[in-house]
């Protein structure tokens, strides 16, 4: 077994936001003094995934809502746009990179889904070209970056699940 660590690059950086790491921080930074917090942290959000051009202050009103002091794991959950699935899909790799610093992704609890059989296995190619999670890598990171060395993240991309899978799928997560 390899020891080599595997990384997604933030292939949409330079194009749906921009891949400048101290830009792209004073923009969300922007966007985040923009946004209110609610009395209570959250427990889950919704957010936008499209360019930041479109939803970068939207985005902002949910990522405001998470309290890095008490967050541990972050399960992103993203749509295919890409590729057909009638199950989730877990990523090949260890590691996402953002323009202000790398994610890791919890091989412990990866490990624990792979072996419900319920998921398939994104190829690397596959996991670049799709937008839907990588465009709260960033986010992400800006609202953990206060405890940035402890927190991973849980990607799963979904795909078109039928409503008895999306009952499963439920229960699972």
């Amino acid at each position: 077994m390899s020891n080599r660590v595997v990384c997604r690059e933030a292939s949409h950086a330079g194009s749906w936001y921009t891949a400048s790491g101290p830009q792209l921080n004073a923009q969300l930074e922007g966007w985040l003094s923009q946004a209110q917090s609610t009395k209570r942290p959250a427990r889950a959000i919704i957010a936008p995934h499209a360019g930041y051009t479109y939803c970068g202050s939207c985005a902002a009103h949910a990522y405001k809502q998470v309290d890095p002091s008490i967050t541990r794991r972050i399960f992103i959950l993203g749509p295919s746009h890409h590729v057909p699935l009638s199950r989730c899909a877990l990523s090949s790799v260890d590691i996402y990179r953002t323009p202000l610093y790398d994610l890791r992704i919890d091989q412990k609890i990866y490990g624990e889904l792979w072996k419900t059989g319920m998921f398939e296995r994104m190829s690397l190619q596959t996991d670049e070209d799709e937008h839907s999670i990588e465009m709260h890598l960033p986010y992400t990171a800006k609202a953990m970056e206060s405890h940035k060395d402890e927190f991973t993240i849980i990607p799963v991309l979904v795909g078109a699940l039928s409503e008895s899978k999306e009952q499963e799928f439920g229960k699972l997560f």
